[in-house]
């Protein structure tokens, strides 16, 4: 279990200014050919931050992603460089103390502008599409699945990568015509290898990796995994044992969405605060699924 300690809603390094701001991580330039990553804990949900941030959840995108980065033979080639800030150029190297455990160095990449979604089990917004229609984005699926039902083999759904609102799912077609086939079969390609390798590797320490995303960029002429990848931001976890139970218990942030449709919400800007339950119960739960992930198999 990694320490919490106090939550971060923005990461403060005096003197610089971020090159990019995002949703729950800032970016910074690092010469011409490197981004300094620094997660923050802040959480969003149906393309809203909440007020409310979460404790250690920085540490847990930005640990998870390295561990990952550093395990997976598929997730090579990838942008990671190192997470010691005490490595990082000047003047990083400066504010190594708050950038400890929630930042990593990388390589700059020419982003490919699709979102590379890959679904090994219907739920979510598939389910809802499958339900109406038997398909999920244009895949035709077996008749009688249900919630949580496995998906093998594990199917390709990407989407429109939006900088603001929302992301579009589209067709493999459409991607072929916005990218070109060559880049379009790598990116499935590579997409499902490193899922298929990741939830063999969750599944054996008691989670089951549900569905994720991943982004790609240019790098030296090399499609390039970037981003940050398979966190529980960016996928969706269950436990393994109560998943065979036939129940669906989530160690990812659909523990939050779940509380936001009770409340009523109706998803648009601004975002409620959450109850202090809420986030405490979060930060365990990202937390403990940081733990299973980096131990060894059961």
């Amino acid at each position: 279990m990694i320490a919490t300690g106090e939550a971060l809603a923005e990461v403060t390094l005096p003197g610089l200014t971020p090159w990019r701001r995002g949703k729950v991580r800032d970016v910074y330039e690092a010469g011409a050919d490197h981004l300094v990553i620094v997660a923050s804990d802040r959480l969003s949900a149906y393309d809203s931050i909440l007020p409310t941030p979460i404790p250690g959840k920085g540490r847990v995108l930005t640990g998870l992603s390295a561990f990952w980065f550093r395990t997976l033979a598929s997730a090579a080639p990838h942008h990671f460089v190192a997470d010691d800030p005490h490595a990082y150029p000047p003047p990083f190297d400066r504010w190594a103390d708050r950038l400890a455990g929630r930042s990593m160095l990388v390589r700059r990449a020419e982003r490919v502008d699709i979102e590379c979604v890959v679904r090994g089990h219907l739920t979510g917004s598939g389910w809802r599409e499958y339900r109406a229609g038997g398909a999920v984005c244009g895949i035709a699926l077996p008749a009688g699945l249900r919630d949580g039902s496995r998906l093998d083999p594990p199917i390709f759904t990407p989407a429109t990568k939006a900088d603001a609102g929302h992301d579009e799912n589209v067709s493999f077609d459409e991607v072929v015509a916005r990218v070109g086939r060559p880049t379009a079969e790598a990116l499935r390609v590579r997409s499902l290898a490193i899922y298929d390798e990741a939830r063999a590797w969750a599944w054996a320490r008691g989670l089951v990796l549900a569905d994720t995303k991943f982004e790609f960029g240019g790098v030296d002429g090399a499609l390039t995994l970037i981003d940050e990848i398979l966190s529980p931001d960016s996928s969706r976890y269950w436990d393994r044992a109560e998943y065979e139970a036939g129940r669906l218990l989530a160690f990812d942030k659909q523990f939050v969405r779940d509380w936001l449709d009770q409340s009523g919400w109706n998803h648009e800007p601004p975002a409620p605060a959450l109850p202090d339950d809420v986030v405490r119960r979060t930060a365990e739960r990202y937390a403990e699924a940081m733990r299973r992930l980096t131990g060894p198999a059961t």
